[in-house]
């Protein structure tokens, strides 16, 4: 942190360049924290800089590069990792105010969205024009398209459409010293040079800030047809979720919650469910009418088997009280203690059920109340260990906790992170699961793109 004095200078010099209504304290407590905030995450800053323009978020790196000020970059601040936490005070830059969707040719399947756009209103505007745009990560109501492209967020309908790059087709970042830049654009192919587009996704603000994206849309399903199945126990439940995959059968989206979760959520359920029900799996079938119907049989047979009950909504209404139900899932997990320590991992889908039964154990060593779901199709774990939040001794079990479950997630061919990034929380963990060469690959990008270290300083790090 800067002395008052200094922080003074610093919020009147970005004023000039920006505006006196685009810079705030570094107070201002909304920008200093994510949905880490769970978790006691807080962090400092000396200014908040929220610039209008593309050219106004270079200028504002520019500003910060040539003074040796570090840069924390922000979207709709729903991260699960502390990526938007800023941790050596210096410049919040919220892209907030990039918001515009620049472009939209329905003829030719593909948008030009700013950063800031909220995920759920790109998805929107999308449907309006008969097109979809499939990524569609749990906080899509808050979350923005720049938020999304710096994690490489993904979702329930990943497993048959992939994650937020797999739409990516041009970026426009400013990387260090400041300088705005374009890679790709409406183009579907491009294999002239180095994949930076691709490297720059998923990097977390690290490498360079994301500024607007060019994104590729298809035509929209006409019909999408979910299911939940319930089991007595996760044995049951993993195998039914094999049976699923070996059908021949693409879902749409393959989910799961063990019976920490069922338990949690039970009660919001859109119908009664079976006392003995210890474990869900959630299908979603889409295509043309027909072929939504057809898969949905299909899946319905594969996971019917063993299952205590299946509820397979076929009305809209019903549907959507089915994934309202899911996408609150979280919260109701988050309020049985008041917080929680959540950390995605993912594993080989044949060790999903190791993976689902060893977080409860680890749970059970450290003492956190645990469970877990997350999306099966991909092997992609949300093990969360629920936290009364004013309990420092409850955070740092879970947080014991979650250090055995990344040694897990390798142990099982796996990754310490399938969609939410490495971020602060996870800040060293990449050495689990790469080899030394590999971390000095890392360490030299991270030098290349940023020589001073200003970007978004102490996150996804391959070491400490």
């Amino acid at each position: 942190m800067l002395t008052a004095i200094a922080s003074a200078s610093l919020e009147r010099e970005l004023k000039a360049i920006l505006g006196p209504d685009a810079v705030l304290p570094g107070t201002t407590r909304a920008y200093l924290s994510d949905a880490t905030e769970s978790r006691n995450l807080t962090g400092k800053a000396d200014a908040i800089a929220l610039p209008t323009t593309a050219e106004q978020a270079a200028q504002t790196v520019a500003w910060c590069y040539e003074h040796d000020v570090p840069i924390t970059p922000r979207g709709g601040g729903t991260g699960f990792t502390g990526g938007a936490v800023p941790t050596d005070g210096g410049v919040v830059l919220g892209l907030e105010r990039l918001n515009q969707l620049r472009h939209l040719d329905p003829g030719l399947w593909r948008a030009a969205a700013e950063a800031g756009m909220i995920t759920s209103d790109l998805r929107r505007r999308a449907r309006e024009n008969g097109l979809f745009y499939p990524p569609d990560p749990g906080s899509a109501e808050q979350s923005h398209l720049g938020g999304n492209i710096a994690t490489n967020a993904g979702g329930p309908h990943a497993f048959k459409y992939g994650v937020t790059g797999a739409w990516i087709t041009g970026l426009e970042v400013v990387l260090a010293p400041g300088e705005l830049v374009k890679l790709g654009g409406a183009i579907r192919k491009d294999v002239a040079g180095y994949d930076l587009k691709s490297l720059l996704i998923g990097s977390e603000g690290t490498l360079g800030i994301v500024t607007a994206a060019w994104v590729k849309l298809i035509p929209a399903p006409e019909a999408a047809l979910p299911l939940a199945a319930v089991y007595s126990d996760a044995r049951t439940g993993c195998a039914a979720i094999e049976a699923a995959l070996s059908s021949g059968t693409i879902p749409a989206a393959l989910e799961y919650l063990d019976a920490g979760a069922v338990r949690a959520t039970r009660g919001a359920f859109p119908v009664e469910i079976p006392d003995a029900a210890s474990f869900m799996v959630i299908a979603d079938a889409d295509g043309t009418a027909e072929e939504a119907a057809k898969s949905h049989d299909e899946l319905q047979q594969a996971l019917g088997e063993d299952a205590l009950l299946i509820h397979a909504p076929t009305q809209n209404k019903d549907i959507n009280a089915l994934w309202r139900w899911r996408d609150g899932a979280s919260l109701a997990v988050t309020a049985q203690r008041g917080g929680k320590v959540s950390e995605d991992i993912v594993v080989p889908v044949d060790r999903l059920r190791e993976a689902i039964e060893q977080t409860v154990e680890i749970g059970r060593r450290h003492d956190p109340r645990t469970c877990s779901w997350g999306h099966a199709g991909d092997g992609n774990l949300h093990s969360t260990f629920m936290i009364d939040r004013d309990d420092p001794g409850e955070l740092h079990r879970a947080e014991q906790a979650a250090q055995e479950l990344f040694a897990l997630a390798v142990e099982l061919g796996g990754s310490i992170s399938g969609e939410h990034g490495v971020g602060l929380v996870k800040n060293g963990q990449l050495a689990r699961q790469w080899a030394p060469e590999a971390i000095a690959m890392h360490v030299a990008i991270k030098r290349a793109f940023d020589p001073k270290g200003l970007l978004n300083p102490g996150k996804k790090l391959a070491r400490t």
